[in-house]
């Protein structure tokens, strides 16, 4: 092993062993506060709901320990330093030559040996872990055809990106990845937009939301906020699960509001009223704009680094392939190493992103409900089964969303007098 694969092991071996010390430390508080309901949701939320949430948390968190073990730890290395991606890539060639259908096949080969190994672990969390705590709604034939669909649109859409990136490579020389890059905000701006329309639907069933209380408390809100969207929309996701949310999806004209219907018949429609005004609060504090520009920086800096990576025979030689690397086996290469160089900058993105919900939140309390939305957000609490009682440090790494109590007492807070 050269310089390069030291480091990417004591990264790799580092993010895994920081992964476990934090899940081992959320298991230890949540188990330690199983039995007593935080004093704010103690009106809404039972013991036993609260144990629920406890032993659900509790569950989850080991299975992922095995889950990281196996997937961050034995496959990654497997086919890092291991050799594996260098196999993929020496059948490619031997199979397809050195043209663009070699670099397709190994990086849907890469992808391939990641599924299947991940396969065992997704379905223990859909038909065993999800299925005991009373969430799973998918029978097996809804998982594998969403299963097939994910994958026929995977190519479908992979394709034409990677063979753009092949082309560019070939024809823009060293400047490759700065045309790269640029098409693929063009790629990816358009896939936002036809996303609504063309994509979820073929995983969902989408029916306008009908005439009544709740659409009639959205579209006066929708028109005190200014905002427009091209329809209000319920998604069937009780086949598939009995966790509730809402979301917006799509951009400019083509945005959707998508209630699920799980959070429709949990919710009061003063309740809905004030999750969807928490949502707006994204849009009219240009959250979603401010997102999709850090995206695209980050994504200029990744392509300017693969860039260099293909330059310097470390990169390749510590990933057994020969220098320089097919552009192929040099993209999946950087997908694999990657993750782990990102996990230290974990906190800040959580950090980034709660910030964001605390001022969504107090959208919501100028247009809304402040009250409405603390019950409505109790009782998913309590629905979910979410963990009121998160390890400080854990939050601090993974939750995009404040814990329960700091997000309840923020709300309190901003609350119109």
């Amino acid at each position: 092993m050269n310089g390069f694969a030291y480091t990417f092991l004591a990264f790799a071996l580092g993010a895994l062993a920081a992964r476990i010390f934090l899940a081992v430390r959320q298991e230890r508080h949540v188990a330690r506060h199983r039995d007593a309901v935080p004093e704010a949701f103690a009106a809404l939320i039972s013991v036993e709901a609260h144990r629920r949430a406890a032993d659900y948390t509790i569950e989850k968190l080991r299975f992922g320990v095995i889950e990281a073990v196996v997937m961050d730890g034995v496959v990654l290395l497997l086919l890092t330093l291991g050799g594996g991606l260098a196999k993929i890539d020496a059948w490619s060639a031997s199979a397809l030559g050195d043209g663009y259908a070699r670099g397709l096949a190994t990086v849907f080969g890469v992808l391939a040996v990641t599924a299947l190994n991940g396969l065992p672990f997704d379905l223990w969390r859909t038909f065993v872990i999800e299925e005991r705590h009373g969430f799973n709604k998918a029978t097996p034939a809804i998982f594998f055809i969403d299963l097939a669909k994910g994958a026929a649109l995977s190519l479908a859409l992979g394709t034409p990106l990677l063979l753009m990136v092949f082309w560019f490579v070939q024809a823009a020389g060293a400047w490759w990845w700065l045309y790269t890059w640029l098409a693929w905000i063009a790629f990816t701006l358009v896939l936002v937009a036809i996303y609504p329309r063309w994509i979820a639907p073929l995983f969902n069933r989408f029916t306008p939301l009908e005439a009544g209380e709740v659409r009639s408390r959205i579209e006066a809100l929708l028109a005190r906020s200014g905002f427009r969207a091209e329809g209000l929309f319920v998604m069937d996701g009780s086949r598939r699960s009995s966790h509730g949310n809402a979301y917006f999806t799509g951009f400019g004209r083509s945005k959707r509001i998508v209630f699920f219907d799980t959070l429709l018949e949990r919710l009061t429609p003063a309740e809905i009223e004030a999750v969807l005004a928490h949502e707006l609060g994204h849009f009219a504090r240009g959250h979603i704009p401010r997102l999709l520009t850090v995206r695209f920086v980050l994504a200029l800096a990744m392509l300017a680094l693969v860039g260099w990576l293909l330059r310097e025979p470390a990169f390749a030689q510590g990933l057994g392939l020969g220098f320089p690397p097919h552009i192929g086996a040099a993209l999946a290469g950087f997908a694999l190493v990657i993750p782990p160089f990102l996990f230290p900058f974990q906190p800040v993105a959580s950090l980034f992103a709660r910030h964001q919900e605390f001022e969504a939140d107090a959208f919501a309390a100028q247009h809304a409900s402040a009250h409405d939305l603390e019950a409505a957000l109790t009782k998913l609490y309590r629905d979910n089964a979410s963990t009121l009682t998160p390890d400080p440090l854990h939050s601090l790494v993974y939750d995009s969303h404040p814990p329960a109590t700091l997000r309840i007492a923020h709300l309190k807070g901003v609350a119109p007098g």
